[in-house]
């Protein structure tokens, strides 16, 4: 019996095309991204490298800023992963022309250049605006909590890191002491060791935690003092003692139940729907077609203290990438309901639509109360203000476009690209990690926008964009 089945003749020489050109079509992204990364500014980079040609050679930085922008859109951030990528596949070997960087070299170059890399923000955020992508008048606000590269497992109370601390330092002692018995005082011998020498990083992380407890445990300290100042100034003002409870004196001492992470210290235990997780929450501010305006990390729980900040930042984002237009409206969840919120907004600023409950309890008020109409009744708190402003047509309308917006990017990026834990630690290191995933979503919908609407040169606007 005789099958027709195509050869499979792996000894067949083959030649590659002789151009890069002809290895990937056109329109593909990474030939997108080195054209934009081609317009861009990248003096900040190259002004850590020496100008006199003097040295062994380095990798061009705008080489390596297209590669990690490429990983980072296709979902490796993994710098080892990128390395055999360089290796095997097309589109990475396109991008380093060939060159095979190694993934120190890469992380070296991410963690050298993660303020630079941050900044690039706003220049994507420039070719978008003149994509026409960039419509400001109602935005979404919202965090998401991401777990750091530590384990819950890893949170020590200040007592275990104080001892801890202690028995290492008196181990390094001990250490000195022998040396200089054996080889005299002040005269070195031979590297710490063994058993030491990879305990000096834990020791600074050990060091850095408890610092991170006692400062927290003297600002508590002082506001339980400056509590104390407030309510006894009013009883003097008023010559009459105020009711309720008595506020304790302060006590600087810390807790010895506090816990810090030695692998991350500036991570924090944080609430999610799933559990608690070790991480920190990621904020984005996003427009109705889903482009990221601001994006930063913090380390509080709570979103509360993060509606202005990130109103500020994507303003000054904004007009920075050349985007006259204000921001109208801003809507965002309960977390960010407070009324010392809504009483620092500007006047001139954007209108806040804030959710003053959860969400199943906000549906349910809809559906039990018709929309209000007429004029707003006198007396009302801003509480209820608030409340009545989401009950209405235009309120519901316009509150609706949060689970449009916001939540499907948290989606995307942490779900589709699987960026559900961040790769370095501390909280600059992350917050760098966290603007560059949500720049990389903006180039994808930049380049889904333009080779969508451009056949024949998708790439041609580009250097009057940031001319």
């Amino acid at each position: 019996m005789a099958y027709n089945f195509r050869p499979v003749n792996r000894d067949q020489l083959y030649l590659l095309p002789p151009s890069l050109r002809d290895w990937l079509p056109e329109d593909h992204l990474a030939w997108f991204l080195i054209d934009a990364v081609e317009q861009m500014d990248l003096r900040a980079f190259r002004s850590k490298y020496r100008a006199d040609g003097w040295g062994g050679e380095s990798y061009d930085p705008a080489m390596m800023v297209t590669l990690l922008l490429y990983a980072y859109c296709v979902g490796e951030r993994s710098s080892r992963r990128i390395e055999r990528l360089c290796l095997e596949d097309v589109a990475f070997r396109v991008i380093t022309a060939n060159q095979k960087p190694d993934h120190v070299t890469i992380a070296r170059f991410r963690q050298r250049h993660e303020r630079e890399l941050a900044a690039l923000f706003t220049q994507v955020l420039r070719l978008c605006r003149e994509a026409g992508l960039v419509k400001v008048g109602v935005v979404a606000l919202d965090g998401t909590k991401v777990k750091a590269n530590a384990s819950l497992a890893a949170n020590r109370t200040y007592d275990a890191i104080r001892q801890e601390v202690e028995k290492m330092l008196r181990e390094a002692a001990a250490t000195d002491r022998e040396e200089d018995e054996r080889y005299g005082s002040g005269r070195r011998g031979d590297e710490l060791p063994e058993e030491l020498r990879h305990r000096a990083s834990r020791l600074e992380r050990l060091k850095a935690c408890k610092r991170r407890l006692e400062d927290e445990a003297a600002r508590e300290a002082a506001r339980q003092q400056a509590r104390i100042e407030e309510r006894k100034a009013q009883e003097q003002a008023t010559g009459k003692k105020r009711r309720g409870r008595k506020p304790k004196a302060p006590d600087p001492s810390v807790d010895p139940a506090a816990k810090a992470n030695i692998t991350d210290p500036d991570s924090r235990i944080m609430k999610t729907r799933q559990g608690f997780v070790q991480g920190y929450n990621a904020q984005a501010v996003v427009t109705e077609d889903q482009l990221i305006v601001a994006a930063a990390v913090t380390q509080d729980a709570n979103d509360v203290g993060q509606l202005h900040p990130m109103l500020q930042q994507a303003q000054a984002n904004l007009r920075a990438a050349g985007v006259d237009k204000p921001i109208r409206a801003v809507v965002a969840d309960a977390g960010y309901w407070s009324e010392a919120n809504v009483k620092q907004a500007p006047a001139d600023g954007p209108e806040l639509f804030l959710a003053t409950s959860k969400e199943w309890k906000q549906r349910q008020a809809w559906k039990d109360t018709p929309p209000p109409r007429g004029r707003i009744p006198k007396g009302l708190s801003l509480r209820e203000r608030m409340e009545r402003k989401l009950r209405t047509r235009r309120g519901q309308a316009i509150y609706a476009k949060r689970s449009q917006t916001v939540e499907p990017v948290f989606g995307q990026i942490k779900t589709v690209r699987g960026a559900d834990r961040f790769l370095r630690r501390g909280l600059a290191a992350c917050n760098s990690e966290w603007k560059l995933l949500c720049l990389t979503h903006n180039l994808l919908k930049l380049w889904r926008k333009v080779t969508k609407g451009s056949a024949s040169s998708p790439f041609g606007w580009m250097a009057a964009a940031l001319a």
